[in-house]
């Protein structure tokens, strides 16, 4: 990024094979902002890595970073996320969000957000989380007559649907 940029990325795997997504993201300038977006929906044998570099090098410049993965069957996932702020990048705002869900038991993910900051002046965050489709919501829409089939359907929808919304 040069100064005063904005951008956004989508970075969408559906359904293939063996991939592996490589993104970096340098903020060179000050008053940059960026939003990177992520989803898979993985199934079968399929097998899903991304690795992103966030790199905050001057002050003044945001970073939003959100990836979701929906894994079935035996395929795995894998998330590897670096969000860099150097010494000089003061007044930086850095955020790291991997959220996944696993349909089944054989489905697996792997998942490593990182900070890595060496300036005082900032709000960064990273998190992660992996868990099932919500039980309850989907006992309560079968009971309202929507068959199991379209209300696992529409819970994966729901829970993708910040990341498909910046697209």
């Amino acid at each position: 990024h040069q100064a005063s940029s904005n951008v956004l990325a989508n970075v969408l795997t559906l359904h293939n094979g063996v991939t592996r997504n490589n993104i970096e993201i340098a903020l060179n300038g000050e008053n940059c902002e960026t939003t990177l977006c992520g989803m898979v929906i993985g199934d079968k044998k399929q097998t899903v890595d991304n690795f992103t570099s966030v790199l905050h090098n001057k002050p003044h410049c945001n970073s939003n970073e959100l990836f979701k993965y929906v894994l079935d069957d035996s395929a795995k996932g894998g998330f590897t996320g670096k969000l860099y702020v150097a010494k000089d990048a003061q007044k930086t705002a850095a955020f790291q969000t991997n959220k996944n869900i696993l349909l089944n038991r054989s489905a697996k993910m792997r998942t490593k957000p990182q900070l890595e900051i060496y300036a005082d002046d900032v709000k960064c965050s990273h998190g992660a989380t992996i868990g099932q489709l919500d039980d309850k919501a989907l006992f309560y829409m079968q009971t309202r007559g929507i068959p199991e089939k379209e209300a696992r359907l529409l819970l994966m929808s729901a829970f993708t649907s910040d990341v498909i919304d910046n697209i």
